[in-house]
């Protein structure tokens, strides 16, 4: 009896084993086969890196950053080719319109932020910073509408034009992280504002993430990564409000980038 528990669990533990084996090398074998092809990074200002400098001087008012994640990610995987092409204030209608021209056939990879300026990003954020807590929650509830009634539409539209034209593809759609640490004394905003920003930002998350499924493409959380590293946190990997450059204010850090975004991006494609 004994010696039967005994070959049992010995079997147990090298199926894990093997198991854990496989499941790493099939990893190795992904990132192995994202990087043979060509890669293509589109997106809103998430992707582009505003807030993390560096920018390419030929990206114009685009803002790319050599410290964007889908900068750092070709320089340590050197794809076949790599077209970035993501660009500040972009929504689905643009990256439609100005973006997908590199896409083809041999595009192997395919990392996308977008969403948030559909939403009305910048204008939900303008009401909240300037305005009363009534006025900020009713901005965001207006957001929130046409996160439910408007943008999986569009991000349908968007993502079936993407897998047309890169049909071999592996596509991953990254998210937003929350904005704020809760429950700390931080200047600023009211907690109530906080918690509602917070809130909007979950609710773009999901819709967002339900359409990518509905496409078979992966949807990257960051929310994981940038836990504990939100404004108020004492170390924040995004900007709270930049009077001096206020284009970069709720954008990621070029810490935001390499620790908050890059990890998700390696561990999806």
């Amino acid at each position: 009896m004994r010696r039967s528990r005994m070959t049992a669990y010995v079997g147990s533990l090298l199926l894990a084993v093997g198991l854990a084996l496989t499941g790493a090398a099939s990893a190795q074998a992904s990132t192995g086969q994202a990087a043979a092809g060509g890669y293509v990074a589109l997106g809103d200002s998430y992707s582009s890196g505003v807030g993390a400098g560096s920018y390419i001087s030929s990206s114009g008012s685009c803002d790319r950053s050599t410290k964007a994640y889908p900068y750092l990610w070709n320089a340590a995987h050197a794809p076949s080719s790599f077209a970035f092409t993501a660009c500040s204030g972009a929504t689905t209608d643009d990256v439609l319109a100005n973006q997908l021209g590199p896409l083809d056939s041999t595009t192997s990879l395919v990392s996308i932020t977008v969403g948030g300026n559909d939403a009305g990003f910048s204008d939900v954020m303008t009401t909240c910073v300037l305005q009363s807590d009534s006025t900020c929650l009713s901005r965001i509830n207006t957001a929130k509408a046409y996160v439910d009634t408007t943008l999986p539409g569009k991000l349908d539209n968007l993502y079936s034009t993407i897998r047309g034209k890169a049909p071999s593809a592996h596509v991953v759609v990254l998210g937003y992280p929350r904005f704020y640490l809760l429950g700390q004394t931080c200047l600023g905003l009211s907690e109530t504002k906080r918690s509602a920003i917070n809130d909007a930002a979950d609710h773009l998350d999901a819709a967002i993430a339900k359409v990518a499924a509905n496409h078979g493409f992966t949807f990257g959380d960051v929310r994981t990564t940038f836990s504990g590293h939100e404004i108020c946190s004492g170390s924040s990997w995004l900007h709270s409000v930049d009077w001096l450059d206020i284009g970069q204010s709720y954008h990621p850090t070029a810490t935001g980038q390499s620790g908050g975004y890059l990890p998700v991006l390696n561990g999806a494609a």
